[in-house]
């Protein structure tokens, strides 16, 4: 029996993932799981530009608008939910598509994550009581003594890794590198992987025409309601945190619109050096829609 088929689209923000993956799905009939770590948040549709109702109604989603702000919620967790989910997909469908640009969660599917253990209620509220309290250089420096080989590879400025690495260390006794075994994990389904791409400067005027766009369809607005929120975690994203800085008073708001416009583009090339990394991506301009659909049947090679 042939092995069911996953077809992962992916790309920077702002290179029109969302149409084409509409397209592919129509395409195969079937449904859309979202790889979008943020989409995953029901209040914060306008600044992850989530898909609109006229979208879902076309075809079913999966992974969109389903927690809360406060809720945790990690790669491994999304792992085994959509690994659930895929099984539930392919008794019905022989092809299921996942976009988004969430790179550790896309892997997270296609790789599989390594089993590191989940963190106990105490050693969590522990860890974000010393992080509001001491601060996250306080917090580097005990990860440099703790687990030397991860503070070298580690992004020191992103709270969220450092002090899941020291929640680990913390409740195990054991380095969090021990636990990363980095092994590819087999998958009881076949996958094929898209990636979209343009040249740099028309995604660059894209994603400042879509910040533009979010600010008129009511991103300010957006970020005044879960302005109370802004410590967590769920809030540490590229324009909401900008937001924030003109509602603290910090920034101008021209100026905040300017820096979302700006990180929005360090972050697509961020995405861009992850996803060249990938030797199974076969790329594609997101307006050669004949091509990729051509490409996909000869990959999914339906009876």
């Amino acid at each position: 029996m042939k092995k069911p088929v996953l077809i992962v689209l992916i790309g920077p923000t702002g290179v029109g993932k969302t149409e084409l993956s509409l397209s592919i799905a129509a395409h195969y009939h079937t449904s859309i799981i979202s790889s979008d770590s943020r989409q995953l948040y029901k209040d914060l549709k306008i600044g992850t530009a989530a898909p609109t109702p006229a979208q879902l109604a076309r075809v079913p989603h999966y992974f969109v608008g389903t927690l809360e702000l406060t809720d945790y919620y990690s790669a491994a967790q999304y792992e085994t939910e959509v690994l659930k989910k895929l099984d539930e997909l392919f008794q019905t469908h022989p092809v299921v598509v996942m976009t988004g640009g969430s790179m550790m969660y896309v892997d997270a599917v296609c790789k599989g994550i390594d089993d590191i253990p989940t963190v106990d209620k105490e050693t969590r509220e522990l860890m974000i009581h010393r992080y509001e309290t001491e601060g996250l250089e306080a917090l580097c420096a005990e990860l440099r003594l703790l687990d030397p080989e991860y503070y070298r590879m580690v992004d020191l400025k992103n709270p969220k890794r450092v002090i899941h690495a020291l929640e680990i260390c913390y409740m195990t006794g054991k380095t969090y590198t021990s636990f990363r075994t980095r092994t590819q994990k087999e998958r009881p389904f076949r996958i094929v992987k898209v990636g979209l791409t343009r040249d740099r400067e028309e995604l660059y005027q894209r994603i400042n025409q879509r910040v533009d766009e979010m600010m008129k369809e009511g991103l300010l607005e957006e970020a005044k309601r879960v302005y109370p929120y802004k410590q967590l975690n769920s809030l540490n994203t590229v324009g909401y945190k900008e937001i924030f800085k003109y509602l603290d008073g910090e920034w101008e708001l021209p100026f905040a619109i300017e820096k979302i416009k700006q990180n929005s583009r360090i972050y697509s090339r961020k995405q861009m050096t992850w996803f060249k990394r990938d030797t199974e991506i076969t790329w594609f301009h997101p307006e050669q829609k004949e091509e990729v659909l051509q490409f996909l049947d000869s990959q999914v090679n339906l009876d």
